[in-house]
């Protein structure tokens, strides 16, 4: 008994301090909520494991900005000769192409536009660990181009394109001293027109093309409107790093394309892109860029294409217009019925008559002029393209020349027309890339995967010519331009002379059993060198147009201040 009641004792002193100390009361529930707390967060991360397998967060993080995953596809009613089907082939809409012919930003290359220029360039968009690497230079030959059965035949011979030497520059040296990146960045001149510039201080056709990890900002799959042609990942094309090389103005930044940035300026505005199937292609790429804010609403109609963005009450329109000027098929003198017959000195009637409503205009033209058409003026014929039948005849001009007349008919035209008031931008002469030959003739861009580095451009003689004619154009028609226009030249053609790697080539279709290698005789497979990948570099192009009217909307509320 007295073992018990020792025992006994033993067991109340240890239990009062349990009813005494309330810390060492709460201990165990403590322990005991923790293993409870641990164990949740085990079973949390089990399951959200299992939804990062099925659900990757960039488009999880993409459906949630833009409003669209990344296989999202919204059904648009297409109307007839309404160009913008997901999936269609070959169509009227197509330039001198066979038509039945089978967080943080890796920046690697700058490709730099020829010769040595001292200037800084500063990659304000570059984030910290950006790579910048040497590109190569070599030599390459000069195209001479000469007319031969109804297209531009190109011919070669050795030259040697001594562009200079790179040289590092100081502002990328000291934005890589900060990141730990290795650049070598040269700003040299361009050809490029400055007729018509709204910022003397920055030219923005002068640059360097730079590798950006980041991206495009649409992918093939969140852009319902990209024409077949121009789908080239979906196609198949099996390289993807075309999408990442960037235009970057030597003097200046380029921003990334700001969708909101650009509806909130064009809030209640109308732009038009007016021309031909390359006008088609950067009208579909802005849709793209402005899909990723906002699905718009297709207003088309036979005449034209319209896009409405509710939002902000902002139309895309695209009008279809070959050469830009009047055209008829009824004969004349003595060029019979069933020939086109373009009238060099009136502008094309079928889209004058909207422009009124219109606040920006932009304006694509001059591959057509390799194909069959004879020449008017003051209603006499003056040329012909592949057609003239009578020898003993001298031709007054070319279709170079009439490119030309063209170019200040229209912009003439549009600037002095007594009801529009709009901005007028001309997109300068898009350059084609097929080489050892034209479209129909062996030309191909198969396997360039990459711009074309400082001293390599294939100089093109026909697309330089025709940028020349076309730039005169434009000078002869702001002599003539009232107060109230305002035409600008976006002048890509050099910049984009480097942009081999940009075209479908061979991916031009879903064909499972299209050709996209050299035959066993050498022969290249059937290709599209002219138009451009979507996303790709034409993507550029609507930057451009972007910072143009933000220049443009910006001095003219400084001025009427």
């Amino acid at each position: 008994m007295k073992r018990a009641s020792l025992m006994w004792k033993a067991m109340a002193l240890a239990s009062s301090p349990k009813e005494s100390n309330p810390t060492m009361a709460a201990f165990p529930r403590s322990l005991s909520s923790m293993a409870a707390s641990i164990g949740g967060l085990a079973v949390f991360l089990v399951i959200a494991s299992l939804l990062l397998v099925s659900y990757p967060i960039g488009s999880t993080v993409s459906g949630y900005f833009y409003g669209m995953d990344s296989t999202g596809q919204v059904d648009l009613p297409i109307f007839e000769d309404n160009q913008s089907s997901i999936d269609r082939g070959h169509d009227n809409d197509v330039d001198v192409v066979d038509k039945d012919s089978s967080s943080g930003s890796d920046l690697k290359v700058l490709i730099s536009l020829g010769g040595v220029n001292n200037n800084s360039v500063n990659v304000s968009d570059s984030k910290p660990g950006s790579d910048l690497q040497e590109s190569t230079t070599g030599a390459r030959k000069e195209e001479e181009s000469s007319f031969k059965d109804g297209s531009v035949a190109l011919s070669f011979k050795e030259n040697d394109v001594d562009k200079g030497s790179e040289e590092r520059s100081s502002d990328a040296a000291s934005a890589d001293s900060k990141s730990g990146a290795k650049s070598d960045v040269s700003a040299v001149p361009s050809n490029a027109s400055k007729t018509g510039s709204d910022d003397p201080g920055c030219d923005l056709y002068r640059g360097s093309w730079f590798y950006d990890s980041l991206g495009p900002l649409y992918t093939n799959n969140t852009c319902p409107v990209l024409t077949q042609m121009q789908n080239c990942q979906g196609n198949g094309r099996p390289d993807k790093e075309y999408e990442n090389w960037r235009w970057k103005p030597s003097q200046c930044n380029l921003p990334r394309f700001d969708a909101k940035k650009f509806l909130e300026l064009m809030r209640g505005k109308t732009i038009a892109f007016i021309g031909d199937s390359v006008a088609r292609n950067q009208m579909e790429s802005m849709l793209c860029l402005l899909w990723q804010v906002e699905a718009p609403k297709n207003q088309g109609n036979k005449k034209m294409q319209r896009y409405f963005f509710r939002s902000t009450s902002t139309m895309v329109v695209r009008i279809w217009s070959s050469w830009l000027v009047h055209q008829t098929s009824e004969p004349i003198d003595f060029a019979p019925e069933g020939v086109v017959k373009l009238h060099l000195d009136a502008p094309d009637e079928h889209f004058m008559e909207f422009i009124p409503s219109f606040d920006v205009i932009v304006l694509s033209s001059g591959h057509w002029f390799a194909k069959q058409s004879v020449y008017v003026l003051n209603n006499e014929i003056v040329g012909g393209q592949l057609w003239w039948p009578d020898k003993s005849r001298p031709m007054k001009i070319n279709n170079i020349e009439a490119f030309g007349i063209s170019v200040e008919t229209i912009l003439t035209s549009i600037a002095t027309h007594p009801n529009y008031t709009g901005l007028t931008i001309l997109r300068s002469y898009s350059p084609d890339h097929y080489e050892g030959g034209a479209w129909n003739t062996g030309g191909s861009c198969t396997g360039k995967e990459k711009p074309l580095a400082p001293g390599e451009l294939v100089e093109n003689s026909f697309t330089d010519i025709m940028h020349k004619k076309q730039i005169a154009g434009f000078d002869r028609a702001i002599k003539k331009a009232t107060d109230k226009s305002k035409l600008k030249l976006m002048d890509i053609t050099e910049a984009f002379g480097y942009r081999h790697d940009g075209h479908p080539g061979p991916y031009r279709s879903l064909d499972p059993n299209k050709l996209t290698k050299r035959g066993p005789d050498g022969k290249p497979p059937p290709q599209d060198c002219l138009h451009w990948c979507m996303p790709g570099p034409v993507d550029t192009w609507n930057e451009l147009v972007l910072e143009i009217i933000r220049r443009e909307f910006s001095s003219s509320q400084s001025s009427s201040v």
